[in-house]
Parts: structure tokens; sequence; C-alpha cells
């Protein structure tokens, strides 16, 4: 016979195996929820899809993005052909040998995922639930037949539900969120920056001690966006008086400087222009046909769209 203590020790063996295992696994699903969140809500807020629904689709159809489909052909959706006309892979599925689309990025194939469900008639029924319904959409997706799983829309719900995914479809967009501050006059008996809007954008201007995280944090948007709109590092430092854009610059200045241009005066540089109208640097020195190591000079004229 075994002994007890031994027996005990084996049980305890394999419980741990067992979390071991589980830890593994999860911490797998929380890297790709990670990795693909803001993917999710950016399309959740551009096609009225939950993102809870999309991360738990992408979860659940790629293995947490460890599929032959999503390795080798960025599928992470198991979207078939269905007269596809772009890239494809062929796979064993419900028959031998389907046919699956192919995508450069799982940024492409999550835009696709969206436009695959918002243009399908079968689906159609979808967009009338509430963004916060994922149940529905679980249950609606199942219904459409989008899987032949029976347990399809259980499992769903249960990856939402685990890793409490239901609460990235309260994310608000951006217009939304900067809207909303300019409503409000303090924060923690503070009172907040005053905000603009000029060239489609929201800015304010930095205060003397003002970093990108306590931009964000006031503002309630990520202070590496931020940086990343303002084409900085998010650790630099800022000025007192410089302009901080709070959304990503557009590519041109307002339709009113077409025939106008700006000359350059001293001390100022490519970035500060850019800053100053809200344009992407990189696209400043493309409509003026400028290399980036080209060296500015006090009285140039700069094309502005």
């Amino acid at each position: 016979m075994i002994k007890k203590t031994y027996l005990v020790a084996f049980v305890a063996f394999c419980l741990s195996s067992v979390a071991s295992a589980q830890s593994v696994w999860n911490a797998r699903y929380q890297n790709y929820i990670n990795q693909y969140k803001d993917c999710a809500i950016e399309q959740m807020l551009k096609w009225k899809i939950p993102a809870s629904i999309t991360l738990a689709q992408g979860l659940l159809e790629s293995g947490a993005g460890d599929s032959d489909l999503a390795r080798k052909a960025n599928n992470h959706f198991g979207i078939k052909c269905h007269g596809w006309t772009g890239r494809t892979i062929y796979k064993d599925d419900d028959a031998r040998n389907e046919c699956f689309r192919s995508y450069n990025s799982a940024y492409e194939s999550y835009e696709d995922h969206s436009r695959f469900l918002a243009s399908g008639q079968r689906y159609r029924g979808l967009f009338g639930l509430k963004i916060t319904d994922y149940k529905g959409w679980a249950r609606g997706l199942k219904a459409a037949g989008y899987a032949t799983n029976p347990k399809y829309a259980d499992r769903l719900i249960d990856i939402i539900q685990l890793y409490h995914l239901y609460e990235y479809d309260k994310a608000r967009s951006y217009d939304k969120t900067l809207e909303a501050h300019t409503k409000d006059h303090m924060q923690n008996g503070q009172p907040l920056h005053p905000m603009g809007k000029y060239n489609k954008n929201y800015f304010i201007y930095a205060r003397r001690g003002d970093t990108f995280r306590s931009i964000g944090e006031e503002i309630g948007i990520s202070y590496k966006k931020i940086a990343r709109y303002n084409e900085r590092d998010r650790d630099d430092r800022l000025q007192e008086g410089e302009v901080i854009w709070l959304k990503k610059k557009q590519k041109r200045a307002p339709k009113e400087y077409k025939d106008r241009l700006h000359y350059i005066r001293e001390g100022e540089s490519m970035y500060t222009i850019a800053q100053k109208y809200g344009i992407r640097l990189e696209s400043l020195y493309k409509m003026n046909h400028l290399s980036p190591d080209y060296q500015i000079r006090v009285g140039d004229a700069l094309k502005l769209r």
C-alpha cells in the first residue's frame, strides 16, 4: 500500500502542477488582452461592436494568438474566404483544406472582423443591442452561425467574465472624454487646464511642472499616447506655455491656409511650427518636399496644406 504521507505529497504535487499550468494559461491570455485591448476599443468606437466581444473572439479563435492561422496569416478570428480577393491560406476545419483570409497584420484582421460583422446581413440585428450587452452579442453571434460549437456563446461569456473584459465596453471616445473635461473646472481642489480646440483637435498649454503623466491623469487619457500625439518621448520635460495636443495631429493646417504660407521667424523650428498649427511633423516636411535633416532659415516660406 502507498503510505499516507506519500499519497498526500503526490496529491499536493498534482494540484500545484495544475495551478502552475493554469497560471501560465491565464498569463498568456492576459498578455494577449494587454496587447490588443486598445485595438478592440478603437474598433468599438468606430463600428459599435463591444470591445469585450472582439477580444473574447480573438482570444478564443486564435488561442490567444498562438493558432496556426494567427501565426501564419494574422487571422485572429477564423474568418473564411467568403468572396475574399486578398491573400489566402488553406487549413482543415469543418472540412478539409478550407480557404481562410490572410492579412498583413493583426490590426488588419481586427478591422476586417469588424467590417465582416457590420456588412453581413446575418449579423445586422446585433447592432440594435446596447454596446454593454455582451451576453446578447455572444448569443446572437452563435444564433447567426458565426461558429458551429454549441457552447460558443457560453465560452465567450466565460472569457469576458473571467478577465473582466466588459470593463472595456465602458470606454468613451476621446472627444467625449475631452468634452466632459471642458465642463469641469476643478479637480482635487486644483483648477483644470483651460482647453482649446483647433484643426479638429483639442489642446492645452503646459504649466510649470507639468509632465505628460500629470496631464494624462488630469484628462483621463494615457500619458504615453499624449506624448506620441505630440511626437515626443513620454519622459520629456515640458516647457511652460508650450502647446500640447490631446489627439493625433492632422496632416495639414485648416482650409483657410490653402493659399497662405508661414514665414519662419527667429527661434522657430520645424517642430514648433508643426505644433503651432496642429500638423504632424513628418507631414510638414513632406508637403514642402524637405528632408528631415533640412536646416531651416529665417524668412523661408513653408506650405501648411
